[in-house]
């Protein structure tokens, strides 16, 4: 690990927002959008422009333990995990699905005590391999490093994924190749059931850098999920070519808190939350925040994210190199 990064309090960082012009929205309204091609790639942006704004990174390595983010209450949670198998090759779709799901699985699962828990999707980003248009063996193209501010559900895609994973995979789905065509990763009374009675379900990601270098170029900065209000969310609709996705992009809060792990290495995780159906945000149907809760376990619904330039990083570092995997959690 680099000493120094590791030891720092904090760094300044230049993030991408969407504008303060933008209406705030918590359901889709066809004004912010993208067009989303099969391998991955956007095109086509319509809105308004993002807007760069400098914002102070904490170092949570040096959080005491009674301090430590967790994924129930801030929505991120760092923890040593080693491979259980260091030889796997991520860049092999078929590797990464049959031998790596099951342990992301298992991992959010004991961290936060559901009854089922699938991993159902993934990818690898690397800036490198998004210029060089490399390919996953197997599966679609390298993602570049996601530089806005941004949630991956909303209070429409949240529910609606869970509904989509009791149907056999599209086209495009990861599991396709698994599964079949025929065959759905969760049963229709099963997700009636969650719907219906309003039982917990959460979408969790994941993240673990893949290279052998700790990671040095574009980290990860998560915003503490306490710390959002609903004025800050505009949806983002993503429009695949079989259906339409939904994200939240943020406008700049001057409450959001920001954190950051510097130099994650190979033997590390971190769990991102994307959502959780009992956060208060989600409950109110975003009429209230998820900290107007009293006490100091309310979950969170989500914590936005971004990747950052490290002004402390020399330009010569390695490329991050990472995956993520998104896992559907079940709760009893």
């Amino acid at each position: 690990m680099n000493v120094s990064s590791t030891e720092a309090t904090s760094t300044i960082a230049t993030v991408s927002y969407q504008s303060v012009s933008a209406k705030s929205s918590l359901y889709r309204n066809g004004e912010v959008l993208i067009r989303r091609d099969q391998d991955g790639s956007d095109d086509h942006y319509k809105g308004p422009p993002r807007e760069e704004r400098e914002v102070t990174i904490r170092n949570a390595r040096l959080l005491e333990q009674n301090e430590r983010r967790t994924i129930q209450v801030h929505g991120f949670e760092l923890l040593e995990r080693r491979l259980e198998n260091p030889d796997l090759d991520f860049y092999d779709h078929q590797q990464v699905v049959q031998n790596y799901y099951a342990e992301c699985a298992e991992l959010v699962r004991e961290e936060t005590g559901a009854s089922e828990v699938f991993a159902f999707d993934h990818n690898i980003r690397s800036a490198t391999g998004k210029k060089n248009r490399r390919r996953i063996r197997g599966g679609q193209q390298v993602q570049g490093p996601a530089r806005t501010v941004h949630g991956d559900y909303t209070l429409t895609s949240g529910p609606q994924r869970l509904r989509d994973l009791a149907k056999p995979p599209s086209t495009n789905d990861t599991l396709r190749s698994t599964l079949g065509e025929r065959t759905s990763l969760l049963k229709h009374g099963k997700v009636d059931h969650i719907l219906v009675d309003n039982r917990r379900f959460a979408i969790i990601n994941v993240w673990r850098n893949i290279a052998l270098e700790p990671v040095a170029n574009h980290p990860l900065a998560l915003c503490d999920g306490q710390t959002v209000n609903p004025e800050d969310l505009v949806v983002f609709e993503i429009h695949y070519h079989d259906r339409v996705g939904e994200n939240y992009f943020a406008k700049h809060a001057g409450q959001h808190s920001w954190w950051y792990y510097p130099a994650m290495t190979r033997d590390e995780v971190l769990l991102i939350k994307q959502w959780d159906s009992f956060g208060e945000l989600a409950r109110s149907g975003g009429s209230r925040a998820d900290s107007s809760v009293e006490g100091d376990q309310a979950p969170c619904t989500f914590s936005f994210h971004t990747s950052f330039k490290d002004l402390t990083i020399p330009p010569e570092a390695p490329d991050r190199q990472s995956i993520e995997v998104r896992c559907i959690v079940l709760y009893d």
